[in-house]
C-alpha cells in the first residue's frame, strides 16, 4: 500500500515567480501528493497561483506565525490520514525528484521521524544547517564570529562542517526550510510550539522528535534555498529572533540543560 503524502508552504507577500518555482518543484513527482498553501498575507492575491487540483489554499491574514500556520496544514494532513508531510519554505526549488527519493528512504526505517536533504545556495555552496544542540553561547558566538581561530574551531564542531559531505547521519537539529516529517512521530511529540512566532520553532520540533526518533540529514539529494538572513538585516526580525531564543532557552534550559551534552556527545560519536 502506497504512503499518503502531503506538503505545505506558508506564504507572506512572496514574490510570485519565486513561489511558483517552489510549488512546481514539490508537485513535480510521480507520487500522489497534496499541497497546502497557508497564506498569511493581508490579501489573497497569491491565490491566483493555485492552478493545480492537488493544491488547497487557505487565507490566514491573522498571521499567527510560521509554526502556528504550518500546524494548520499538519492538522489537515493528519485528518486526511497522511503518513508523511513535507514542510517547505517558499524560497526553495529543485529539479530532481527529491520528494520521491526522501520518501523511498524514510519508508525503509520506521525509526526515522524527520529528514532534511542537503541545502545549497544558488551558487552551489552548501548551507551548514545540521547542528548540535545550541547553548546561549553558541547563538552569541555565531553573531560575533571572533576571535577567528577559536571561532573557526567552534563553528566546525557546532555545525558539523568536517563531517563527510555525502554521509547520512542522525543529528538533533535540522532546519525547517525543507523538512520531511513522519506524522506518526508528530502525533507522538506534538506539532510546532505556537509560542515561537518565527525562528527556533524548527529547532524545538527537531529536538522533540530526536528524543524518540532519528532525525536524519540526507545529503544524497539537494535543494536550492534562496536564503536571506533577515534577522541580520532587519531590526524587527532581529527582535523576533531574540524573543524566540529566549523562549527556546526558557523551555530547554540556559546554561544548565541536562540533556544537551549527552545528546551532542552521542551525535559526535557517530563520526569517531
Amino acid at each position: 500500500m502506497s504512503a499518503k503524502i502531503t506538503c505545505c508552504i506558508v506564504l507572506y507577500r512572496n514574490d510570485k515567480n519565486v513561489l511558483q518555482k517552489a510549488i512546481n518543484s514539490c508537485l513535480n513527482t510521480e507520487l500522489d501528493i497534496k499541497m497546502y498553501l497557508i497564506d498569511n498575507s493581508p490579501t489573497d492575491e497569491l491565490s491566483k497561483l493555485v492552478e493545480d487540483s492537488r493544491i488547497e489554499y487557505f487565507h490566514n491574514p491573522s498571521n499567527p506565525g510560521f509554526g502556528a500556520s504550518h500546524n494548520i496544514a499538519i492538522k489537515k494532513a493528519i485528518d486526511q490520514h497522511s503518513d508523511y508531510h513535507f514542510i517547505v519554505n517558499p524560497d526553495i526549488y529543485f529539479t530532481d525528484d527529491v520528494i520521491g527519493s526522501m520518501i523511498e528512504y524514510i519508508k525503509t526505517d520506521m525509526a526515522i521521524g524527520m529528514m532534511m536533504p542537503q541545502i545549497l545556495n544558488e551558487d552551489g555552496s552548501i548551507q551548514n544547517l545540521p547542528k548540535l544542540l545550541p547553548s546561549p553561547f553558541s547563538i552569541l558566538w555565531r553573531k560575533v564570529k571572533k576571535p577567528n581561530n577559536a571561532y573557526n574551531a567552534f563553528i566546525n564542531k557546532y555545525e558539523l562542517r568536517e563531517v563527510p559531505k555525502d554521509l547520512i547521519y542522525n543529528t538533533p537539529i535540522l532546519s525547517g526550510c525543507f523538512t520531511l516529517v513522519s506524522l506518526k512521530a508528530v502525533n507522538e511529540v506534538g506539532m510546532y510550539d505556537d509560542n515561537f512566532f518565527m525562528y527556533f520553532e524548527d529547532w524545538d520540533l527537531s529536538r522533540r522528535i530526536h528524543k524518540y526518533y532519528k532525525t536524519i540529514y540526507f545529503p544524497k539529494v539537494s535543494v536550492i534555498h534562496e536564503y536571506e538572513s533577515g534577522a541580520n538585516k532587519s531590526k524587527r526580525l532581529f527582535k523576533i529572533f531574540i524573543n524566540s531564543a529566549i523562549t527556546y532557552f526558557n523551555k530547554w534550559g540556559w546554561f544548565f540543560d541536562s540533556e544537551r551534552k549527552e545528546i551532542n556527545d552521542k551525535t559526535l560519536s557517530q563520526f569517531n
